[in-house]
């Protein structure tokens, strides 16, 4: 983010004197702050395939492996519908939920590099009380630790980025967050399809093996330079311009510093960030930043598919060894999707991958309904041509889901929000994500065993409103400059009513300006 996000209507004229090179020091903090994505990533992918795993289930919860057991050839809906078992799952969710708030007050108050730190220790104590649990007791603390790491890396981790990177490259940058997010489902499923071979103990290596992405984290985060815009908000101006010349590349800082002084400023008149949400002119960043695109991006049903790919192929009828190779396919379209929308994000925008990766999710939910429908439950076998079919077709959204609302739906918000309410904002992002996460986490496998593949029509049909939520109401933001998105809210048909007028520039303006 160039400039920290100007309330100031005079700052916006200056964003046209910013001035920045890529160096070898931006490249290597962008790369350590966003391996906060990697334990996200890591839990995703493990979680679900640990939940799957013989050994795992035969020692915590033996009723399901006995009935996993008579069902071992068969389709089954309900084959792991067990709440305790998806409260393994969404215990983390539920603690990164109210963490945040925590994170919230250190990423204002220490900086966003603190926070990560501090993530980076919780996450790792998570992960060995994780691998050495004698009993759900110590599954479910070692749950809330990872959940309390990954609030206070979701917290940080998205405004790090977006506050490190110039406005032209922005969405890039940010979503090396997801990037990373990717990468750690992907690597967390082929750990998964390893270790299922090693009995009894191997569900436990699964397990501890998230204290790497930890450690690698914590350990390079000592050496993270803090981000421009904390440190002036923190009052220590030199060493913040001195920063803010190492990652631009260029002694000529002085209007890009001036803006971030004038933010500060700002921000310092707010006592009372939260409270401050609410107000009228910040309704547009609350309604679309705050709450619609963190709760939308849940309500796509991906997470449902990350969490229990293992257990949704091996429902369909896949062997144990095979449900956890199908995984890893997909996790890697996860990987391939991210990176196009790396490429293209700041050349289409944002709009243009929210909507048109819609029309392919809805596509795709109703394919595997229609098939769900057909061919599967009342304890049928699948056919290995249906199973092949069902998983090309979870391959496709995946890819559409992993260029679209995955990592639009952390880098968009992040870019609503001006600097006077940005980290208590990015705790609301992180808050409604994770209860949405936690809800579809405990609700998904008891939703499957009873609506069965009406649960995929279902989604469809969220995904329909989302899609109309983002036509209507969300402005394009590509390219502009986060001190200037607020001018965005003046010319919108919608929000121009919540806005008060502050100066003459409008919406259209701007953005002709910045294609120009």
């Amino acid at each position: 983010m160039a400039g920290g996000g100007i309330v100031d209507p005079k700052g916006g004229a200056r964003a046209h004197l910013y001035e920045y090179r890529i160096t070898s020091y931006f490249v290597f903090a962008c790369i350590v702050g966003s391996l906060g994505g990697s334990l996200f990533g890591y839990d995703l992918g493990v979680s679900g395939g640990v939940t799957s795993m013989d050994d795992f289930l035969k020692e915590f919860f033996p009723s399901i492996y006995e009935r996993k057991q008579e069902h071992l050839k068969e389709t089954d809906y309900c084959k792991y519908d067990n709440q305790i078992l998806t409260l393994f799952t969404s215990s983390l969710y539920l603690a990164a939920l109210l963490s945040t708030f925590g994170a919230s007050h250190i990423t204002r108050n220490k900086g966003r590099r603190a926070s990560i730190l501090c993530g980076s220790v919780s996450f790792f104590l998570g992960a060995i009380l994780n691998a050495s649990a004698q009993n759900i007791a110590m599954l479910i603390m070692g749950r809330v630790l990872l959940g309390i790491g990954i609030g206070f890396g979701n917290q940080a981790v998205p405004l790090y980025l977006s506050e490190m990177a110039p406005a032209k490259i922005r969405g890039a940058v940010n979503q090396l967050f997801q990037l990373t997010t990717c990468l750690g489902i992907f690597i967390a499923n082929f750990v998964n399809y390893g270790v299922e071979k090693i009995h009894p103990w191997g569900w436990r290596l699964s397990l501890g093996l998230a204290a790497v992405p930890a450690t690698l984290m914590f350990v390079g985060g000592l050496f993270l330079p803090e981000t421009p815009n904390s440190l002036v908000e923190q009052g220590r101006l030199e060493e913040g311009r001195k920063i803010l010349e190492k990652v631009r590349g260029t002694s000529k800082v002085d209007a890009e510093f001036q803006d971030l002084i004038e933010a500060s400023e700002a921000a310092k008149a707010i006592k009372h960030p939260f409270r401050n949400l609410l107000k009228r002119k910040n309704r547009p960043q609350l309604v679309l930043g705050g709450i619609g695109i963190p709760a939308f991006q849940q309500l796509t049903g991906n997470n449902s598919i990350l969490f229990y790919a293992p257990v949704i192929f091996q429902s369909l009828g896949f062997g144990s060894g095979a449900s956890l190779y199908s995984s890893a396919i997909t996790s890697g379209a996860l990987v391939v999707a991210t990176l196009i929308s790396m490429a293209l994000v700041d050349k289409f925008g944002r709009r243009a991958f929210f909507l048109e990766a819609g029309c392919e999710l809805i596509f795709c939910f109703v394919a595997v309904a229609i098939t769900l429908a057909l061919k599967f439950g009342d304890g049928k076998t699948i056919s290995k041509g249906t199973g092949i079919f069902l998983v090309i077709v979870i391959f496709v959204f995946v890819l559409a889901y992993g260029r679209s609302w995955g990592p639009l739906g952390w880098l968009v918000p992040s870019e609503l929000f001006p600097l006077e309410t940005r980290s208590a904002g990015q705790s609301m992002v992180v808050c409604v994500n994770m209860l949405f996460t936690a809800l579809i986490a405990q609700c998904f496998l008891g939703a499957l065993c009873h609506l069965k593949y009406g649960i995929f029509l279902l989604f469809a049909g969220l995904i329909f409103i989302m899609s109309c939520f983002i036509y209507f109401l969300l402005p394009e933001t590509k390219q502009v400059p986060i001190e200037e998105i607020h001018l965005l809210w003046k010319d919108h048909w919608f929000w121009k009513r919540y806005c008060e007028s502050e100066d003459g520039v409008k919406a259209d303006e701007l953005q002709e300006r910045n294609r120009t």
